[in-house]
C-alpha cells in the first residue's frame, strides 16, 4: 500500500543576526495594521520586549501588549489574550518569547477566527478555518515552537496538558535571531536544549520518519551536542547561541513532520500535573525512553551516539548505541538537570500510574501501562 507523507512549516523563516529588525515587513506582507503582542513578563522587565516593538513603532505600526503567560500556557490565558485582542481590534498577532508565549499566541489566533473554547480544538486538525496571522519571534533555542503545528495548553481543570496539532496553527512567519537569544539564564538554556534534544532523537526514533527529517534531526543533534555545553557556560557566546538557534529549528523540522514518542508523551503528563519544566521532564526521561526503545532499532541510536561525536569504531550495533544512551545522559549532567524524578521537590511514585496513560502512535515500541509506569520508575 502506498504510503504518503506531508511536510509542515512556516512559509517564510528568518535567521540571523538582526533578523528581528524585519518584523514590520513581515506585519505588513500579512496586512496587519495593529499587533498583539503575546509574551510573559519577564521579557517585558529585561527589555527584550521594547527591543521588538521599536521596530514596529518604526514601520509606522500599532501594538498592544499582553504578557500575562505563565510558564505552561493555561485556558485562561488564552482567554484573557483574545480578550484583549477583542478590544482592542488587533487585526494579527505576534508571538514573543519561547514556546509558551507562541502556544499562548496560537491559542489566541485560532480562537479568534474559529470561535468557541481552545478545548475544542484538542486533537488533530479539529479547526475549520485559518487563524489570525501569527508571526513568531523565537528568544530561547529549545521548543521550536514559532514553526510547528503544535500547540500546548494546560487545562486547570482537569490537570492535563491539551496537545493541540493542527498545520492551521503553523506561524506564517517565524523570526529566530540569536541576539534576542543572549545572556539567558543558564538553567533555561539547558532546559530548553535538552528540549531540543529530545525533539531531534524522537523525530529519529519515529516511525514514520523520512529522509528529509532524518536529515534534519542528525544535524540538530550533532549541533546541539557541539554547542549546548557551551550556550550554558557562557550566555554571551555568539557563535553557541547563533547555533544552537539552528538546531533547535532544525529539530522543530525533524518532529513537526515525524512526530513525537513516549518521552514527549510522559513529560506532557508530569508537566501537567505538577507544573514543570517541559524541557526538565524531557531531559530526565529521554535515555530511558530511549533505553526501552532500544530493541526496536538498535542501528538508529548508534548512529545517535556518532551524531553526539561518540566513536563507535569497531563496535558492535548494540554497544554503540549504549554509547549513544551514555552520551544523552552525559550531557544532560554536564549542563545541571537533576538526574533523576525524585530530585524534582513534589513528584511521588505513587502518582505514576495516574501519569502513565501517555500515549504515542509513532513511537518505535509500543507500550502498557505497566511499562510506562516500569519507565517513570526506572527515570526515579
Amino acid at each position: 500500500m502506498k504510503e504518503t507523507y506531508g511536510f509542515f512549516m512556516p512559509s517564510v523563516n528568518v535567521m540571523g543576526a538582526g533578523s528581528v529588525e524585519d518584523i514590520g515587513g513581515l506585519i505588513k506582507d500579512n496586512k496587519g495594521t495593529k499587533a498583539l503582542v503575546v509574551t510573559d513578563s519577564v521579557l517585558v522587565e529585561i527589555g527584550i520586549v521594547e527591543k521588538v516593538t521599536q521596530h514596529i513603532e518604526e514601520a509606522g505600526l500599532e501594538f498592544v501588549v499582553f504578557d500575562g503567560v505563565q510558564p505552561n500556557p493555561t485556558v485562561s490565558n488564552v482567554e484573557a489574550g483574545l480578550d484583549l485582542l477583542e478590544s482592542e481590534d488587533c487585526d494579527i498577532v505576534i508571538s514573543l518569547g519561547g514556546g509558551s508565549p507562541h502556544d499562548c499566541a496560537k491559542g489566541i489566533a485560532l480562537v479568534a477566527t474559529n470561535g468557541g473554547s481552545i478545548k475544542d480544538y484538542e486533537g488533530v486538525d479539529q479547526s475549520t478555518e485559518p487563524m489570525m496571522p501569527l508571526i513568531a519571534v523565537n528568544t530561547t533555542a529549545g521548543t521550536a515552537s514559532e514553526m510547528t503545528r503544535f500547540c500546548i495548553i494546560t487545562d486547570e481543570e482537569r490537570h492535563v496538558k491539551m496537545a493541540i496539532v493542527d498545520w492551521r496553527v503553523t506561524p506564517n512567519a517565524s523570526i529566530n535571531d540569536p541576539v534576542l537569544m543572549m545572556k539567558k539564564p543558564p538553567a533555561l538554556t539547558a532546559a530548553t536544549g535538552m528540549d531540543a534534544l529530545t525533539h531531534a532523537v524522537e523525530a529519529y526514533m519515529s516511525t514514520i520518519a523520512t529522509p528529509v527529517t532524518d536529515s534534519a534531526a542528525l544535524m540538530a543533534i550533532k549541533l546541539i551536542s557541539e554547542n549546548l555545553r557551551n550556550a550554558v557556560a557562557n550566555g554571551d557566546n555568539f557563535e553557541a547561541r547563533d547555533n544552537m538557534a539552528y538546531a533547535q529549528f532544525l529539530a522543530g523540522m525533524a518532529f513537526n513532520n515525524a512526530s513525537l514518542g513516549f518521552v514527549h508523551a510522559m513529560a506532557h503528563q508530569l508537566g501537567g500535573f505538577y507544573d514543570l519544566p517541559h524541557g526538565v521532564c524531557n531531559a530526565i526521561l529521554l535515555p530511558h525512553v530511549t533505553e526501552y526503545n532500544l530493541i526496536s532499532n538498535p542501528q538508529r541510536v548508534a548512529d545517535i551516539a556518532e551524531a553526539m561525536g561518540e566513536n563507535i569504531d569497531g563496535l558492535s550495533t548494540r554497544d554503540a548505541a549504549d554509547k549513544g544512551i551514555d552520551a544523552i545522559k552525559k550531557l544532560s549532567i554536564d549542563i545541571g538537570i537533576p538526574a533523576t524524578l525524585s530530585d524534582i521537590e513534589g513528584v511521588k511514585k505513587e502518582d505514576f500510574p495516574t501519569l502513565a496513560d501517555a500515549c504515542s502512535a509513532t513511537n518505535p515500541r509500543t507500550a502498557t501501562k505497566e511499562q510506562v509506569i516500569d519507565i517513570y520508575n526506572a527515570a526515579y
